[in-house]
């Protein structure tokens, strides 16, 4: 570990003396790492913090008293008061729509992740004139009402359309809506019955999810095995009632040179697992953390 990360790593540290958390604020990396996950910050440590220029780190602390992160939504950064819309709780209360209002998107994009936002404000920004602030609203609203996911699976913008219609289940009278939509239509498949018209439908993404659909009938999933698209056959060899003859002259078939096509085909197959978490620091003396101090000139 170089002694940057070092530092940082005793600036977390549980139950550090304050007097060594103030001199870790003089040096950078360990100051945002102190702002943003120490638990235990006085008020001078939080003004020296802001003074120093790591507002956006202590803006993102859970753990700061109400009062100063309704002071630093208020703070000349954009960075900052995006740090403070994503988890601020409504205190003082009118702050969490004050922040709705904020004539910058992001920060607008960045409320409509925090979870203690209520339903009328997600329902304000669903409705913004920013598309990534409808799009946000999407990525965090999955039991948006009914009227919400309407407006939201009929936007003018295809982006969020598609957005949409990945989260939502649509309304029974929106499907041949989407269907009849060429940004939606390979999404809008699952909800509806396969047919000869969709597993010939001109654009591959829409045959893959044909390929894919839980009730496809054996006579399309033959024709589908045949086509000229790569990524539909190995949807079809994907499949758990493919006959196991097919399957296997459908992989032998699907051996590529192109190695995006190749990782895609396996990912689809392999499910990602996540590398296991570093193992935690040790806890320094406070001999040892005056020791790393002196070394690092602080």
């Amino acid at each position: 570990m170089n002694l940057d990360a070092e530092l940082s790593a005793l600036a977390v540290q549980e139950d550090l003396p304050a007097d060594l958390v103030w001199r870790l604020l003089r040096h950078p990396q360990a100051r945002r790492s102190a702002a943003l996950l120490r638990s235990d910050l006085t008020a001078e440590s939080m003004e020296e913090v802001i003074r120093l220029g790591s507002a956006r780190s202590l803006a993102a602390n859970s753990s700061v008293p109400a009062e100063v992160r309704a002071r630093l939504a208020e703070h000349p950064e954009l960075s900052v008061r995006a740090a403070v819309a994503a988890s601020v709780a409504d205190d003082p209360p009118g702050l969490l729509a004050r922040l709705a209002g904020d004539p910058d998107p992001s920060v607008r994009t960045f409320l409509a992740m925090n979870e203690h936002l209520p339903a009328e404000l997600l329902a304000l920004l669903a409705e913004d004139a920013e598309p990534s602030v409808r799009s946000s609203v999407i990525g965090n609203w999955r039991h948006a009402p009914e009227p919400v996911r309407r407006a939201l699976l009929t936007d003018s913008d295809p982006n969020i359309r598609r957005s949409a219609a990945s989260a939502y289940s649509p309304p029974t009278d929106l499907v041949p809506v989407l269907l009849a939509d060429p940004e939606t239509r390979a999404i809008a498949v699952r909800y509806t019955d396969p047919s000869p018209e969709l597993a010939a439908d001109p654009d591959s993404g829409v045959r893959e999810a044909v390929a894919a659909h839980p009730n496809l009938p054996a006579e399309l999933r033959d024709v589908l095995a045949a086509d000229g698209d790569v990524f539909v056959r190995n949807a079809i060899a994907d499949r758990q009632d493919t006959p196991s003859t097919l399957r296997e002259s459908l992989s032998a078939a699907l051996e590529t040179d192109d190695p995006w096509v190749e990782w895609i085909q396996s990912s689809a197959r392999t499910p990602h697992t996540c590398p296991p978490p570093a193992p935690a620091p040790p806890r320094l003396t406070r001999e040892q953390a005056e020791s790393l101090l002196a070394r690092a000139g602080l």
